[in-house]
């Protein structure tokens, strides 16, 4: 499997990072080595000394496809669950002066923790869906897919014009504002719909 994650897809965020908001959807991937699972503790890397926390809503690939039409791509995804792009605030700073690509700064060992999936049908309406991430019991980021930039359907149609996606392939649909820095001894814990999702420790 693989996951392909969606940058500044909300405008509020794009913003605090002070960069522009994407007319077409900016796109990175992680390896299936990112993926960290069970609420198991993420162990901050030597490498950076400003990783960051960012919350997503993420979406589960059911079937293989390729130059979907938008109008098909909710077909294509039947469960939704909560990640973290854990980023590497510091290296990617640096690559981003250099017009270099953003890997190593997202795509290290357990970067990318995600939670249990809930059926798509348990959501009366995906565009009303609230999520919100907590660090050390301290709201932090609150963020809800009405504020999306690009639709769930919209980023499968485009990334599928270029990558074919197959089953169990993640999604991270973009993050909200209020990314900040991650240190070792917190706990960070997220909600989706008010359901508890993710809760583990910085270590």
């Amino acid at each position: 499997m693989k996951i392909i994650a969606i940058g500044r897809n909300y405008a509020e965020h794009a913003k605090e990072l002070n960069n522009p908001v994407p007319t077409t959807p900016v796109i990175f991937l992680k390896p299936d080595t990112a993926v960290l699972k069970d609420n198991k503790p993420f162990y901050l890397p030597d490498f950076s000394d400003d990783v960051h926390y960012e919350l997503e809503v993420v979406l589960k690939i059911c079937k293989e496809g390729k130059h979907i039409a938008e109008k098909f791509a909710a077909n294509y995804y039947d469960e939704v669950g909560l990640g973290i792009d854990f980023t590497a605030r510091d290296i990617q700073a640096k690559h981003k002066e250099k017009g270099l690509p953003w890997e190593l700064a997202k795509a290290f060992d357990n970067s990318a923790p995600i939670s249990i999936f809930l059926p798509k049908s348990d959501f009366e309406d995906l565009y009303n869906v609230n999520f919100e991430l907590k660090v050390n019991g301290e709201s932090r980021q609150v963020g809800h897919t009405k504020d999306l930039l690009f639709s769930f359907e919209k980023i499968i149609s485009f990334v599928s014009q270029y990558i074919t996606l197959k089953k169990g392939d993640l999604i991270f649909t973009g993050t909200p504002q209020g990314v900040g820095k991650t240190n070792r001894g917190d706990k960070l814990e997220a909600w989706l719909e008010g359901k508890q999702l993710l809760n583990f420790d910085v270590k």
